[in-house]
């Protein structure tokens, strides 16, 4: 019972996510009520900075924070990084909200600029008091630089290496005469408006592949345009490899191939429009990637299955039961994978999803997988004598087991790579490893070559073959010679009746 609950208050969590989330933006805006007391607003990845550039190459935040009603008391928007953010984020959940505030602001006090009770040459511009006043810059921005149009403006400067910076929304006060924190305990509504930018944001030209995305991602765009143009020569091929040959293992590679080139379309249409606007088709990018997991699944049936020998040695397919329960059971697994990362892993968290128990689950899973697979392949080839199809079975079974294999691997690897370069080499090599592993079955199924192996299974016209029957040699030698005798026979015959009449 409890496991139903639970499942159930994830997939309705999943869907509420699909429906708000923003997923990896870096333009948020919303309303925010108080009475939740923390609202967590983005993590966002900044550059390093380039001292000979500096102010092209800084990060940005920037927006409006304003309310409709009157605030008796301040609260807090942050702009904090990782060293000053884990205390403050794992103190939120106090009970005591008076004492969470508190313990929340204890280190943050001793660094972040704060008229009158830290003003430090040293200190660290961390803090907005908010809401501003609508139409005002907020007060400690009056002291420094504002992006046109915008109320308030930090800067964030990270010479030394890229950092993660968090954004967020806490309903807490400092009292400025004692300079103690407090909590803010009546119910208002805020309205906020905020951006987060690698880039200068007051020139028009940026860099469009880099300026909206965080670090880990920036540059993406252009992986996915590079996968988007190969399937663009791919899946065309394979369409008119289809129409040419209709059989069963050509049409189940063609529905993997379609899936996995829609799914790509949609995340290249995400990324593209985040580029210009930080927001992005969130929805869309979810059913590409659900489009991805479909593809992999399927095209996992697909080497299982011809491990088998089916349609190649075989027409008829053994232990189907077992079969399609692990091919159920890895794209249900993949499938909760997706979603546990979505909604289970904590947003400030810096692993992959393959660092979760679900991940571990389906790399197991996938190993276990990978030695059915040799296992059926090597009884398969044992039972086989034809040269042209053991043949293919080597160059398939090779193929088949690189694009296994490198899953695990790959998920070892990124364990010991920094977050910041991790999303990018997971995705760089997977969509590398799964359009290499298209193109080669691509290349074995093909028409000319495929029919030397396969066990076709498709219905011809009749008429046809009939025509090509009655013109074959034998048949018509054959008729001849049925006129010959046919025709012997009459002159005999005639021959008898002239000597009885005479």
């Amino acid at each position: 019972m409890v496991f139903k609950l639970n499942l159930r208050s994830n997939l309705i969590l999943f869907i509420v996510l699909i429906v708000l989330c923003c997923g990896n933006c870096s333009h948020v805006k919303g309303v925010w009520s108080t009475k939740d007391f923390f609202k967590f607003l983005l993590k966002f990845g900044v550059q390093k900075t380039d001292v000979h550039y500096e102010k092209d190459t800084k990060g940005y935040v920037f927006g409006n924070i304003t309310s409709r009603t009157n605030f008796s008391h301040l609260v807090t928007f942050s702009v904090l990084d990782r060293r000053y953010f884990l205390e403050y984020y794992g103190n939120r959940s106090v009970d005591d909200k008076e004492q969470a505030c508190k313990k929340m602001f204890r280190k943050i006090s001793t660094i972040a600029f704060d008229v009158p009770c830290f003003e430090n040459k040293q200190s660290e511009d961390f803090i907005r008091k908010v809401p501003c006043d609508k139409n005002e810059v907020c007060k400690e921005d009056k002291l420094g630089s504002v992006v046109n149009g915008y109320q308030l403006t930090f800067e964030v400067t990270d010479i030394k290496e890229p950092r993660f910076w968090y954004l967020s929304l806490v309903a807490c006060y400092r009292n400025e005469t004692t300079c103690e924190w407090h909590h803010f305990n009546e119910e208002a509504e805020l309205e906020y408006d905020i951006w987060f930018v690698n880039g200068n944001p007051n020139i028009s030209s940026f860099n469009p592949l880099i300026y909206q995305f965080s670090f880990d991602r920036q540059n993406t765009i252009l992986l996915y345009l590079v996968f988007f143009l190969c399937y663009m020569v791919l899946v065309p091929l394979q369409m008119y490899a289809v129409t040419r040959q209709h059989h069963p293992v050509t049409k189940l590679f063609t529905v993997s191939l379609l899936l996995e080139f829609v799914g790509l379309l949609f995340n290249l249409l995400d990324v593209t429009k985040f580029s210009i606007d930080g927001v992005g088709y969130h929805r869309i990018a979810m059913a590409g990637d659900i489009l991805d997991i479909l593809s992999r699944t399927t095209f996992m049936l697909l080497l299982l299955l011809l491990a088998k020998g089916w349609a190649v040695t075989r027409m008829e397919l053994t232990w189907k039961p077992l079969v399609f329960t692990i091919w159920f059971v890895y794209g249900v697994v993949h499938i909760l994978l997706y979603v546990w990362n979505m909604t289970e892993v904590d947003i400030i968290e810096d692993i992959d999803e393959y660092q979760t128990w679900p991940g571990w689950l389906i790399l197991v899973l996938r190993c276990q997988i990978i030695v059915w697979f040799l296992f059926e392949l090597r009884t398969t080839m044992l039972y086989e004598h034809n040269s042209k199809k053991l043949n293919f079975f080597l160059h398939f079974g090779a193929s088949a087991l690189v694009w296994f294999i490198y899953l695990p691997i790959l998920a070892l690897i990124a364990m010991q790579i920094p977050a910041f370069w991790r999303f990018k080499l997971l995705l760089g090599i997977t969509y590398s490893a799964d359009c290499l592993a298209y193109c080669v079955m691509a290349h074995l199924l093909w028409p000319t070559r495929s029919e030397q192996y396969f066990l076709l299974a498709y219905e011809q016209d009749a008429r046809e073959e009939l025509d090509e029957f009655n013109e074959a040699p034998h048949v018509i030698n054959s008729v001849g010679y049925a006129e010959l005798r046919q025709a012997s026979s009459c002159d005999s015959i005639t021959h008898e009746i002239t000597k009885v009449i005479t």
